[in-house]
């Protein structure tokens, strides 16, 4: 006799709220996202999303836990670039890659470099002349270490012949705030962390790591660090993921409506409104994705000994 419970099971889904992994902190950019998903979820997938924010070890701590859900559709979670990064550093609980199926990008957008805005420096010359004469002394906030903004951060002091001291904190917010209060001079940050303090010209944005400039009104004047001369060119994007193993009609329903979703003109207005922009990708795409990211990745953390570094402070 055929067990038809799985199908069953898929035919009903989703029939109860779907748990939703954000590994950093509250106010940070992909938590700005995943509040985005949460309003939308009802209409799209049939059922409202819980957000549970599990910040800590540069991500590692939410992604070990929706490594280790059950595969029933029913725990998901949203990464970054630094779900590739991670195991590059040493041994995790999971290979994230690999452990880990995707559903759907979001956006791909850029790294920012700001200031605030009564530093002297008007552009990346300005602020490497001020380290080159006071050494020691600037210090750069990201949100976790070996994550890509500690990398960007990491990689342009290496090419200017600079030193930055690099400084984690659990959340793009976090990391703002320390520099509003001083506590540290740079920021390398994605652009939605910032948007509102450098819109309201608290804060001043010196470079952008893309390969474009941003298309939104806040960054359209602020240069790639390429144009500023200096081969700093690093992408981040937000993808919705799950644990490996869900069944294919569940994945099915999550991937479908997650694409509608994505792609509604509402939703990506209030992404625009953050100072993102979508970029969606659907499973079969996004896997290729990570596989090409992986491996730049890895190139580029060996090749600028950024991965020594980072393995040490890791310690």
């Amino acid at each position: 006799m055929q067990d038809k419970s799985a199908g069953t099971t898929a035919n009903k889904y989703p029939n109860k709220p779907i748990t939703f992994i954000v590994p950093f902190g509250i106010g940070g950019g992909t938590d700005l996202v995943a509040r985005l998903l949460e309003k939308s979820a009802p209409t799209y997938l049939g059922q409202s999303l819980v957000i549970v924010n599990k910040p800590g070890a540069s991500g590692t701590l939410g992604w070990n836990e929706l490594s280790g859900a059950k595969p029933d559709g029913y725990t998901i979670g949203i990464a970054g670039t630094e779900l590739l990064l991670q195991p590059l550093y040493g041994p995790s609980k999971y290979h994230y890659p690999t452990a880990l199926e995707p559903l759907a990008q979001i956006v791909s957008l850029s790294m920012v470099m700001a200031v605030k805005k009564e530093q002297p420096w008007q552009n990346v010359d300005d602020l490497i002349a001020y380290a080159r004469e006071h050494p020691g002394e600037i210090k750069f906030g990201h949100t976790g270490v070996g994550g890509l903004g500690h990398v960007a951060g990491e990689a342009f002091a290496k090419i200017a012949n600079i030193h930055l001291e690099q400084v984690p904190f659990q959340s793009g917010a976090e990391a703002t705030a320390s520099l509003l209060g001083g506590h540290v001079q740079v920021v390398f940050l994605n652009p939605a962390s910032i948007k509102e303090h450098t819109k309201s010209g608290m804060l001043k944005a010196l470079a952008v790591s893309g390969k474009q400039r941003l298309t939104d009104p806040v960054y359209t004047t602020v240069p790639t660090f390429k144009e500023q001369g200096f081969d700093v060119v690093y992408d981040n994007w937000y993808t919705i993921a799950a644990p490996k193993g869900l069944p294919p009609e569940v994945k099915g329903k999550l991937v479908d409506g997650l694409q509608v979703m994505i792609n509604n003109p509402e939703f990506k207005k209030s992404i625009e409104q953050l100072g993102l922009q979508i970029s969606y990708l659907g499973p079969k795409e996004l896997k290729e994705k990570w596989l090409d990211d992986s491996e730049q990745l890895t190139k580029v953390v060996q090749e600028t000994g950024i991965l020594d570094k980072i393995k040490g402070q890791k310690k």
